[in-house]
């Protein structure tokens, strides 16, 4: 399920991506220790982790506007 970005702020993408990463973090030390309900999940958090990368170096590069 992808999450919608298309409308969000760079602000807002830094601070989501914040988020994103430190659950993925989590998630990967829960998979070390075996207890994940759902495993596919840390591949939704990495393509949402790398569409709030290509997000957010669109705004630097002036590709995307405020």
């Amino acid at each position: 399920m992808k999450n919608r970005f298309k409308e969000i702020s760079r602000a807002e993408a830094v601070a989501k991506l914040g988020d994103l990463k430190k659950a993925f973090m989590d998630l990967r030390f829960k998979l070390v220790l075996g207890h994940v309900e759902n495993p596919l999940e840390k591949r939704n958090l990495r393509r949402q982790i790398a569409r709030l990368n290509t997000i957010i170096t669109e705004f630097d590069q002036g590709i995307r506007k405020a």
